[in-house]
């Protein structure tokens, strides 16, 4: 090969390497589509699990708490809160009321959630818990 790269040179480079890259594209997002459904456990969404859903998208939690990983850093990871704390634990820290005025201490806002919300809220969070994250969050506490 002579020391001249040529535009012709560059030009096969160029479509060598899209059309490589858009071929690993398309294989790692047809292995992506093959392999949710084994992992995301979509058959074990309730019509109780959906509701679940709407009150933490409608509360905003992702504004402080993170969910395997996505969200706010203000307040602890709960993609796996309910193997930590139970589903009683995680209701009554829900239903207990923050610590206010203590300098330097974060806390939960009281939602008043009903009974209903309450058994909702916490059948999503257990459902998250059982999500194949390939070991994510790393260690317990997230």
């Amino acid at each position: 090969m002579s020391g001249v790269f040529t535009k012709s040179m560059a030009r096969n480079v160029f479509y060598g390497g899209s059309v490589f890259f858009f071929l690993l594209f398309l294989g790692l997002t047809f292995d992506t589509v093959r392999a949710l459904p084994k992992r995301d456990m979509r058959h074990n969404i309730t019509p109780l699990v959906a509701e679940g859903k709407k009150i933490w998208e409608t509360r905003n939690c992702i504004g402080c708490h993170t969910l395997l990983g996505e969200g706010a850093y203000f307040a602890p990871e709960l993609g796996n809160v309910v193997a930590r704390y139970g589903e009683e634990g995680v209701k009554a820290f829900i239903t207990s009321r923050p610590a206010d005025g203590i300098p330097g201490r974060r806390s939960m806002p009281q939602f008043n959630l009903t009974e209903r919300e309450l058994e909702a809220i916490t059948a999503f969070l257990k459902h998250v818990g059982t999500i194949d994250t390939a070991k994510w969050p790393p260690n317990i506490q997230g």
